[in-house]
């Protein structure tokens, strides 16, 4: 007997998601679950905020209104922040030590210091400073 062809190609399509699936970044991961979620409980929380205004009292009202309002932007806040990708830049001592390492691998000529009579001679390879001593 042989097998269906559609059904094997579902399993084919279905291997096939699973592998991408599996190399996706945690980012990726987090991305689509927070994306079939959060539309739904930002629903929810307004739906909370109409129905309160429909059953309490006036001086209740805006408090409920307010922790709901509080509560739907942290949520909407925590979707944009993972769904938007931010490079984090490198902290400036990282990147001062990483220059200082590749500095220590490049030959320089050494420096040398004359004082004579009042002169200071400065030599460093090729090049020659001098100047009078105050």
């Amino acid at each position: 007997m042989e097998p269906d062809p559609i059904k094997l190609l579902k399993v084919q399509a279905k291997v096939e998601l699973d592998r991408l699936e599996a190399q996706a970044t945690a980012r990726e991961v987090a991305s689509k679950a927070i994306g079939k979620e959060a539309l739904l409980w930002i629903f929810l929380l307004v739906l909370v905020g109409v129905g309160a205004s429909a059953f309490l009292d006036a001086n209740a009202l805006p408090a409920v209104i307010g922790l709901v309002a509080t509560a739907t932007m942290a949520l909407i806040q925590m979707v944009s922040g993972i769904v938007n990708e931010v490079k984090k830049e490198e902290k400036p001592e990282i990147t001062i030590i990483k220059e200082l390492i590749n500095r220590l691998d490049q030959k320089e000529p050494p420096m040398r210091v004359d004082v004579n009579d009042g002169h200071v001679t400065v030599s460093k390879g090729d090049d020659t400073i001098t100047t009078r001593s105050v």
